[in-house]
């Protein structure tokens, strides 16, 4: 995984990046007298960075916020860089790397609409182009059996009005398809969909970073080593001593119909109202955002009392030099300053003697001059304050901003990602008055032209001795100040201890430091008042004995007789032998248990691996494995040795395993720390390994003393092994440890002569002499105390040690003199030397300088230009990321060759020859970097063009408002319906109720009569009350059926009569407009696929039908034929009001006992409405107005005939089983006002289900068209749930359904769930083969943009998805067919647009994708879920349309290939037994248990994250497959709580053990090693006490209690990893074989989850789901929320999101974290912390919660029904 937080604001990041000063005695041997090499590089690792985030996550950021109003620039990134040394030019080629950042392009895809694919018409007895079934299986009609339905449905095809015209839009789009993949948008690539989720953002966004092109150089560059001496010093007197941590409500408005306005029998409860709630609730949310940031401003640099150990190095540094200087200047610093304002000068003053504050008062006259100058017009200008090391970056830094109050900024190279861009620069240079920066950070600006000299009006050089040679001072100065003519140059201001820092001639040397710094030397005019005067009280030489030879212990012996030929082990063999005479035997042995240690041994078997695979003439395998091995068994001798304690006499102040040298400093130390004291010492050593086997000596109680805390101070470069380096916190904990008595006595290398502000110390030991002149001057600068005292250590009669002592004090001397003897008006001239003289070896180097922009390219430069181009270049964890030079000698010159990586533009180029190599190498890469120039592979300021990919994806371009909602078009109606023309063909579909005595009446079976076949479609249910429930049966006959004119117009009467009849809508009879038509079937019959439609049909009925309406439609009032009819013909007949539409009624027979004009019977059916008249039986019947009752006379003689009122109708969709309204139904009537219908009452009986069935029929038909769009074949009833949303807010997992939609069916919600997870596998294995090269961080970044929200709803928009989405209940005024001519009744239209969140938009992707995989779930076959991934996340990154097809994309890396080792053939042979997979490709198992710590040129595979990335998607999908089968009734809030627990860290942890996974992983992590080894010692416990229970219980071991990981503590996050990357490598193993990842889930993970009802607890555990049921459960709290709000950076970099749980409008918890997600779950577990345990009654007093517990209740049990995660 990448680490976390990458994102996270730089002022956030800078606070870690503190790098140690340059260690000059890094190596384990002084090499003094060797060449001048290179200091400690310093350099950024990985690991430093990660050590950094995490360290961040614990500090007070708080801290700056003080500031943010006057001083912006604080909370900006600080970048530095580290310094170079022409003397080792090839390190710097190779050590320069460059992370870039995106650039954000603008691009609009074009929207192109898709082609209709049309179906032509069936000509009559052909089988439509559907899958046939094959069962002949004879159906009784009567019996209502459902044909079987075939084994892969189709979706509906699609026909529109005009035919032809429409096909031949698809032959014609058809032919100009592209003949890759067909999806219905284009493809787009990466950049392409980065700008487009941008251009949405723009309005949010007008951040200037936007169109940058963000990329850094992290550079390693070093500095010289120095070398000096000093003279005769009184010995010192030695005396032995004793030993002693919203939405708004939608109110629809109903179409008026001719109904009567209450005819609702179950209405649905009214939305609530939360418009106004949701405005309060954000107008407190803002409101507490106000008083934070006002509070956090308030605040300012006020720090929490928090344990010092777990603040930021930053925050350290910052409160050990916060110090104001500038209160008091002594003389001698204001006579410097004067100097310096007046002329160039270097201030030559001893360590601690103030020169900072010089340069703080020159600074402080520069700014006034400067807002003069700027005040009448004048160019800006800016200070730089330039240092030798990241360390002085961050401490001057603090000084300057605690005594200056102009803005200003610091920066160091390997700190940020975006410094490197002309824009952000001119904008500092704009913000800030003076910048604190590495010198090859301005080194660098000035090379690519982002500043200029004449822009620079001060130029400070801290430690300027280092101002020679190669080094970025001095480059500086030769390329750029010494350059330019008739510009207004910068002021120099340099400071030193010394001017000279190596074994030269004092006077030339300073002499050669004026001139290259064009300044003069200065120094105090009282020479009193520096420390060059000492005396002899302060320091003392302690002589030790003659040291013996050196000689070999039994260990020695013992480890060189068996490993000398191991060259890995020669460096602590050479020093273990020196050290037997330095320091005796007892730390010549001892360095070996550092130096094999178990982290140190993987680091020597890596240089084994190294130097093997580095020979160029290849030794057999067997070498290589025979080295490793020889490297474990000298760690088995050395654990095994039985070391001896250390040896001392105090008595005597002899040993016998300890050097004369260190039994003279344990004699001191002894004395020194003998009782409680408050000295503080320190003694500098050469070399780490001494520094630490000394501190570990005076550990033991027989060295040291009760009084004596002893600490190592080592630099912070990662060495050799042994080197046990440190973070630069460690030192700066250390230090602060030093400084508060914690610690009395370091043990130091160099780290502490230069650089860190060491507190003043009361003795300093030189235990292993000085070399130079500063390093004396400086490490006795750190004994300030008025009685301290300096020790300088020298073997007696080494003639060495007193040469180098006398060389020392003289050149001190000298200094002295020549500093006193300065005249004051001694002119720059006044030497011999001049700038001619440093450049002469230069004048045949070329320079080329762009001609637009000024950028300077010089041959040092050259080299460090051409790695940021290599670097910027795409290339795979296992290739080349750096240019080869390969040299040759022609005519005596040196010819130099680059050859650049194979992803280059340029292969290379060959330089001219050159005296010496390293001018030759120079050589080439200039040649080089001009081809690119010209080539336009650099740019104008000598950048890369090229970049990678977007680091910066913010989550807020990528999220969705889930609040927003928009309106959008909605379909009403399915295409299929938009055929017209007389229709010729029909197919007939039969709608049967499987079980019809639920109807609680007999019914008939009706047909529907289509122009085109309907698709075979579920059966499902209506609800009739009081439990009644019968499934529809929809069987489509296949036989096609050419209808004659005379059937034609039977069916179009019988269709017109059900509406005017039944439904109160009469429509103008044109069959050529009708959607479709309904006719009655006949029972009694079997049916079968071979039964003709004209079969089944009722003629009878459709003839009686037509002839009736042949008869009486002209003249309605004369159709009284029933008045001759016997009374048994009233028995159950459907008679209609003609005047009121609401009014239907079966009769059941004629009653004598009331006459017409009878007074109506008590109990009767109510008449409701302004038209009710119920004076007698006769006004009852009537529904005409009073004046058209006045013109119409009724027979008084007539039979009255009992009846039975018909209730309206309800949703029969909806099984809401409340009670019915008790209201009488009988009545009494008349007909004469009335209408006998010709419709048979089992036909009518039928019909009032038919609104709820074409309903239903017609959701099928429009989900199928989504289908149909993006080309997928999904069954229907999952395409209608995957676009069914049945509230306002369905996407809101687990919140309150608003204007909740009944009787819809399921929703989108649980396939979401599982198209959230194929998708993120689909795009994860996708990414995987496009992009072998991409790392990790690459892989998320590119994955999410795939499947993020905002993605997947414009693709949706741009599809019109939204059509499809259906978000409206039956609505029974709303069912009709449209394009008719009504004649009767109101007219009546289904709402056509629907409000719309964007996250439902993007749901309903995600859960037609889970539709499309579930459609062929019993199969396995992936492949439709594959092709709606195509379609919907519309990118090249994923444009397979078959599973198969992802295997196609994976080209095997060249390390998945190579031959393997035995060690990786035994691994693969170790892991076949714990889990029966055979890898054919062993090394992939070798890469899926190496730590990204393990280095890659061990093994030569890479580290497990990529394959993790691929298995934690793989692992999520079988989960989730699990879950979603085996709990088909639960929730997505339950499954995704309940995977939680199975896809946690936790569980992967305890697997991984449970495995004996971890003892194959490799890694180079100590810390990490001791955290797995103390994890198995606890999950194995926990195991064991598992099993003990069962025997206890009297069952099996193996029959354990599985959740007993869910006991034990987090798992160092490698163990889960590698049981992903696992998954990973198997997947890829067996060529993309997802059934092995079924098997290893089905054998390993299931047995754990059979009962999921364990890990209820363990879910119910997660912060959001405790706070959502303790407050809506244990509360009865429903006015409670959790508000977020984004708070913007000021860089531009990731925002930060802030979380509040309200309660009542209270704000009770907030917390802050880089996404809502975190933020909320930590928001929600200070709201547990804080309310779990309060009494209900006190909870109601503090929150003045008054809601209502009944109420509660019914939203928790609509919750539980329909809620889903949070």
């Amino acid at each position: 995984m990448p680490y976390e937080g990458y994102m996270q604001d730089l002022s956030q990041l800078i606070d870690e990046c503190l790098l140690h000063v340059s260690d000059t005695n890094g190596g384990l041997i002084d090499d003094s007298s060797h060449d001048a090499k290179p200091s400690a590089s310093i350099d950024l690792t990985t690991s430093t960075f990660e050590d950094m985030l995490e360290l961040d996550k614990a500090v007070d950021l708080e801290s700056e916020a003080g500031k943010a109003t006057s001083e912006p620039e604080s909370t900006r990134s600080p970048f530095t860089s580290t310094d170079s040394d022409w003397e080792e030019i090839n390190s710097i080629s190779t050590s320069t790397h460059n992370l870039a950042s995106s650039i954000f392009f603008n691009h609009h895809p074009a929207i192109i609409t898709p082609p209709l694919v049309i179906t032509p018409p069936v000509k009559e007895g052909d089988l439509p182009p559907m899958a046939s079934p094959t069962s002949p299986e004879k159906v009784p009609l009567v019996s209502i059996t459902k044909i079987p339905p075939t084994s892969t449905p189709s979706p509906t095809r699609i026909v529109q009005a005009d035919e032809k015209v429409l096909l031949d839009a698809s032959v014609s789009a058809s032919a100009t398809e592209d003949t890759s993949v067909a999806t219905t948008l284009p493809t787009r690539n990466t950049d392409q969909v980065i700008a487009e989720l941008k251009d949405q953002k723009s309005a949010v966004s007008a951040s200037s970073s936007s169109n940058l092109s963000l990329k850094v150089r992290l550079a390693s560059y070093a500095s010289t080593k120095s070398e000096s001496t000093i003279s005769d010093l009184p010995e010192a007197p030695v005396r032995s001593g004793d030993n002693v941590n919203t939405n708004d409500d939608v109110s629809l408005s109903e179409d008026a119909n001719t109904e009567s306005s209450d005819e609702e029998m179950h209405p649905t409860a009214k939305p609530p109202k939360i418009t106004e709630r949701k405005r309060r609730l954000n107008a407190i949310a803002d409101s507490y955002m106000q008083e934070r940031t006002q509070k956090k401003l308030k605040e300012g640099n006020k720090v929490r009392p928090e344990d010092e150990a777990q603040q930021s190095a930053r925050w350290l540094v910052n409160q050990s030099e916060n110090r104001e200087i500038i209160s008091s200047p002594r003389e001698y610093q204001v006579e410097l300053f004067e100097k310096a304002k007046e002329k160039n000068i270097i201030a030559v003053l001893d360590t601690g003697s103030g020169k900072t504050l010089i340069a703080v008062l020159l600074l402080r006259h520069i700014f006034a001059q400067e807002l003069e100058d700027r005040a009448i017009g004048k160019p800006k200008r800016i200070s730089f304050f330039l240092v030798d090391s990241v360390q002085l970056v961050f401490q001057q830094h603090a000084v300057l901003k605690a005594n200056l109050d102009q803005p200003m900024n610091m920066f160091c190279g390997d700190m940020g990602c975006d410094l490197w861009s002309k824009k952000l620069w001119e904008k500092h240079f704009a913000e800030n008055m003076v910048i604190v920066c590495t010198a090859e950070v301005l080194r660098q600006c000035l090379h690519h032209s982002f500043i200029s000299m004449e822009q620079i009006n001060l130029l400070i050089f801290d430690e300027a001795h280092h101002a020679k040679k190669d080094h970025a001072y001095a480059r500086i100065i030769k390329d750029f100040y010494a350059q330019e003519k008739h510009v207004v140059l910068p002021k120099i201001f340099g400071m030193t201890a010394s001017p000279v820092d190596a074994r030269v001639d004092v006077k030339k040397a300073a002499a050669e430091l004026e001139a290259i710094l064009h300044c003069q030397i200065a120094t105090a005019a009282d020479s009193s008042l520096l420390q060059y005067t000492v005396t002899s009280k302060q320091e003392q030489l302690a002589k030790y004995a003659a040291l013996g030879p050196k000689f070999e212990t039994p260990l020695y012996k013992e480890i060189y007789a068996r490993f000398k030929s191991n060259s890995v082990l020669n460096k602590p063999l050479l020093y273990a032998y020196e050290a037997s005479r330095e320091l005796g035997s007892w730390c010549s042995d001892h360095i070996w248990p550092y130096v094999l240690d178990e982290e140190e041994t993987k680091k020597l078997q890596a240089k084994t691996e190294r130097k093997y695979h580095a020979r160029k003439v290849q030794e057999p395998l067997a070498v290589l494995e025979k080295h490793k091995e020889q490297l474990r068994e000298a760690r088995e001798i050395v654990r095994t040795w039985p070391f001896d304690p250390p040896n001392y006499d105090p008595q005597t102040r002899t040993s016998t395993n300890m050097s004369s040298k260190v039994i003279t400093l344990v004699t001191y130390l002894k004395e020194r720390f003998e009782r409680p004291t408050d000295d503080k010492c320190i003694v500098f050593v050469r070399q780490r390994y001494t520094a630490r086997l000394l501190a570990n000596l005076f550990a033991h109680p027989q060295i040291g003393t009760p009084y004596l805390f002893a600490g190592a101070l080592v630099g912070t470069r990662s060495g050799d092994a042994g080197d046990l380096n440190v973070s630069f916190r460690q030192q700066v904990l250390t230090m602060m440890n030093f400084r508060k008595g914690k610690l009395n006595c370091l043990f130091a290398t160099s780290v502490a002569e230069e650089g860190l502000d060491i507190p003043d110390c009361n003795l300093v030991v030189r235990f292993d002499l000085y070399t130079t002149l500063i390093q004396y001057i400086q490490s006795r600068g750190r004994a300030r105390h008025a009685n301290s005292r300096y020790i300088h250590m020298c073997e007696d009669g080494n003639q060495e040690h007193h040469q180098i002592i006398r060389e020392v004090r003289q050149n001190e001397g000298i200094l002295k003199r020549f500093c006193s003897a300065l005249p004051e008006d001694r002119l720059l001239t006044g030497n011999s030397f001049d700038m001619d003289h440093f450049l002469a070896r230069e004048r045949t180097h070329r320079v080329f300088k762009h001609p637009v922009t000024g950028a300077k390219l010089t041959y040092k430069m050259s080299l460090s230009v051409l790695a940021n181009f290599v670097d910027s270049l795409p290339h795979g964890q296992d290739s080349s990321t750096q240019a080869e030079y390969v040299v040759t000698v022609q005519n005596k010159q040196f010819l130099c060759e680059t050859i650049l990586p194979e992803s280059s533009p340029l292969r290379g180029a060959v330089g001219r020859p050159s005296a010496t190599k390293q001018v030759a190498k120079c050589s080439a890469a200039f040649e080089t970097c001009l081809k690119l120039v010209e080539g336009k592979y650099l740019d104008e300021n000598l950048l890369p063009i090229f970049t990678k990919q977007l680091p910066a994806m913010r989550n807020a371009l990528l999220a969705v408002d889930s609040k927003k909602r928009e309106s959008y078009d909605m379909k009403t109606k399915p295409a299929m319906w938009s055929a017209s023309g007389e229709p010729e063909l029909f197919y007939l579909t039969l709608l049967v109720l499987e079980n019809p005595e639920a109807l609680d009446r007999p019914c008939q079976p009706l047909g529907l009569l289509t122009r085109l076949p309907l698709p075979e479609l579920p059966s499902f249910y209506l609800h009739f009350g009081a439990s009644q429930h019968s499934q529809v049966l929809i069987t489509p006959l296949p036989q096609v059926w050419r209808v004659n004119s005379e059937q034609l117009s039977q069916i179009n009467t019988f269709t017109l009569c059900i509406f005017d009849d039944v439904f109160s809508k009469g429509y103008e009879s044109d069959p050529s407009k009708m959607p479709y038509f309904l006719v009655p079937l006949a029972t009694g019959g079997e049916v079968d696929f071979e039964t003709h439609p004209t079969e089944v049909i009722a003629w009878d009925i459709l003839q009686s039908v037509f002839d009736h309406h042949t008869k009486w439609s002209g003249n309605p009032w004369d159709n009284k034929p029933w008045q001759t009819e016997p009374d048994e013909f009233f028995l159950d007949k459907y008679i209609v009001d003609p005047f009121d539409g609401s009014r239907k009624l079966w009769t059941v027979g004629v009653t004598r006992e009331y006459k017409p004009l009878d007074a109506v019977p008590p109990n009767s059916a109510p008449r409701k409405g302004t038209r009710k008249n119920n004076d007698n039986i006769m006004e009852y019947s009537c529904s005409l107005w009073a004046k058209a009752r006045s013109r119409r006379t009724f027979d008084p003689k007539q039979r009255v005939v009992e009846a039975e009122f018909i209730p309206l109708r309800r949703n029969l969709l909806d099984d809401f089983d409340g009670p019915e309204e008790e209201t009488p139904k009988k009545c009494f009537i008349i007909l004469e006002p009335l209408k006998i219908s010709s419709l048979p009452t089992k036909v009518v009986a039928m019909a009032y289900c038919f609104p709820a069935i074409i309903h239903r029929i017609e959701s099928y038909l429009i989900a199928l068209e989504a289908c149909e769009l993006l080309h997928l074949e999904i069954r229907p009833d999952l395409a209608l749930e995957a676009v069914t949303k049945d509230s306002d807010n369905t996407e809101d997992h687990g919140g309150e359904q608003i204007n909740f939609q009944r009787g819809m069916g399921k929703n989108y919600e649980r396939l979401e769930f599982l198209g959230d997870c194929f998708l993120k596998m689909a795009t994860s294995i996708s990414l995987f083969g496009i992009h072998p090269e991409n790392d990790e961080y690459s892989y998320h970044v590119d994955r999410m943009m795939l499947i993020c929200n905002k993605n997947l709803k414009n693709n949706a928009i741009k599809l019109k998805l939204y059509e499809f989405i259906r978000s409206q209940s039956f609505n029974r005024r709303a069912w009709y067919p449209e394009g008719l001519v009504m004649t009767r009744g109101k007219t009546a239209k289904a709402p056509n647009t629907h409000k719309l969140g964007d996250k439902a938009i993007a749901d309903v992707c995600e859960a037609l994708i889970g539709a499309a995989l579930l459609t062929c779930h019993e199969t396995g076959n992936m492949d439709r879920a594959c092709r709606a991934v195509t379609e919907l996340v519309s990118s090249e990154n994923h444009q397979v349309t078959a599973f198969a097809d992802y295997y196609k994309l994976y080209k095997k890396p060249k390390y998945q290939v190579a031959a393997a080792t035995a060690m990786q053939k035994n691994l693969a042979s170790q892991l076949e037994k714990v889990h029966p997979y055979a890898f054919r490709y062993p090394r992939l198992a070798r890469s899926a248990f190496t730590h990204p710590s393990y280095p890659f040129s061990y093994e030569h595979v890479p580290s497990y994250q990529r394959l993790e990335f691929l298995g934690d998607s793989l692992l999520d999908m079988a989960c989730v497959n699990f879950l979603f089968h085996r709990f088909p009734d639960k929730d997505p809030q339950w499954l995704t709580e309940h995977k939680m627990a199975m896809v946690s860290n936790q569980f992967f942890g305890a697997l991984c053990v449970s495995l004996g996974f971890h003892s194959h992983l490799l890694l180079f992590n100590p810390g990490f090693q001791k955290q797995i080894t103390d994890y198995v010692v606890d999950i194995t416990e926990a195991r064991k006490q598992a099993e003990d229970d069962a025997v206890r219980a009297g069952k099996l071991r193996s029959e354990c209690s599985p959740e007993y990981w869910t006991s034990v503590r987090q798992p160092p996050k490698c163990l889960p990893d590698i049981i992903e990357a696992y998954i990973g490598a198997i997947f890829v193993d067996s060529e993309y074989n997802y059934s092995e990842v079924e098997k290893f889930f089905d054998m390993r993970i299931k047995w754990f989850f059979e009962d999921m009802s364990i890990y209820d607890t363990f879910a119910n555990k997660h912060p959001t789901t405790f706070l959502t049921k303790f407050l809506q459960i244990n509360m009865g709290c429903a006015e409670w929320s959790v508000m977020t709000r984004e708070i913007k950076s000021i860089d531009g970099s990731k925002p930060k999101v802030v979380a509040m749980v309200l309660i009542h409008g209270q704000v009770v918890a907030e917390a802050e974290a880089e996404s809502s997600r975190y933020a909320k779950v930590a928001a929600a577990k200070l709201a547990q912390n804080l309310l779990s345990g309060l009494p209900l009654q006190e909870f109601r007093e503090k929150y003045q919660c008054e809601c209502r517990p009944e109420e509660d209740e019914e939203e928790v049990a609509k919750e539980e029904l329909h809620g889903t995660a949070i």
